[in-house]
């Protein structure tokens, strides 16, 4: 499986636009096969595209109120994930990559956690070794190491070369490790209500929009499996506030909880969260 392959047969889906940087419009396209999105074209420049005080995973603003409730929700959320971890692990050995400015591996760092973390941003780097967190550029530099969980919150649908990720976190699982995927749905309700405006989509950031379907499949070709998956029940909320911005060009606090809250009443039921988590391991009995 290649790139070319993931954007070969695809039919329109939606067209939407960036609302963070550049104000391009960009096609989201659906490929059957795989049941997912990809979005097109592919910026040559991507770089250019997170440079934005408002992108939060690469700064630790709380000067608005938006910003406010990301940093409460994160770090609520910091505990939740944790306790997906099994408790019986003999070196608590942690990979988070795209750690941003490093906050959950110091949160995983303070219980002990032997951490090792990559983000490819400068910025978010540097403000990470000012809380004595230092992360590596990419992957390169830990290839040959082996980790007991590795982590991905939110990073997969940024990945430009989604293939070659595949094999590489393959490689640096142990074992019996656990590797933990959260990414959003696109087969959410609020997804479906907010369609082009709804803000998982990203574009460009987001070269892939992700359905359960998808991730089962996808890993399967690198012979992982997914055994868990889990909801992320805050992500609704503060995606149709972003949303709501989206679309009206201002937040609307009201509206927004509302089509949070049927969302996640909709996917008690469907199972088809705003965000979801995938456990993933290997397949194989060696490696």
């Amino acid at each position: 499986m290649t790139e070319k392959e993931l954007h070969r047969g695809v039919t329109p889906f939606l067209t939407c636009k960036d609302h963070l940087v550049s104000n391009e419009n960009y096609e989201v396209m659906f490929n059957n096969h795989f049941e997912m999105l990809v979005t097109s074209p592919v910026p040559s420049n991507l770089d250019k595209y997170y440079d934005s005080e408002e992108y939060q995973s690469h700064n630790n603003s709380s000067k608005s109120f938006l910003n406010l409730i990301y940093t409460i929700v994160k770090k609520r959320s910091f505990r939740l994930k944790k306790e997906m971890f099994k408790k019986t692990l003999t070196r608590k050995n942690i990979l988070d990559i795209g750690a941003g400015t490093g906050d959950f591996l110091l949160y995983c760092k303070d219980d002990g956690f032997a951490i090792t973390g990559v983000e490819p941003n400068k910025k978010a780097r540097k403000q990470a070794q000012l809380k004595g967190i230092s992360l590596d550029e990419n992957l390169n530099g830990i290839s040959k190491k082996k980790f007991e969980i590795i982590t991905m919150w939110h990073v997969l649908e940024h990945v430009p070369n989604l293939t070659e990720y595949l094999e590489q976190l393959k490689l640096l699982l142990s074992k019996k490790g656990q590797l933990f995927i959260a990414v959003p749905n696109f087969k959410s309700f609020d997804a479906d209500y907010y369609k082009e405006f709804w803000a998982a989509y990203d574009v460009p950031r987001h070269l892939w929009h992700f359905s359960q379907k998808s991730i089962h499949t996808l890993f399967e070709t690198v012979d992982m499996k997914v055994v868990k998956v889990y909801p992320m029940k805050y992500d609704s909320f503060y995606v149709s506030l972003l949303s709501e911005k989206n679309k009206s060009g201002k937040s609307s606090f009201l509206k927004a909880f509302l089509i949070g809250l049927i969302s996640n009443m909709k996917a008690s039921k469907s199972k088809e969260y705003s965000s979801l988590i995938y456990e993933i391991k290997h397949t194989q009995k060696t490696i």
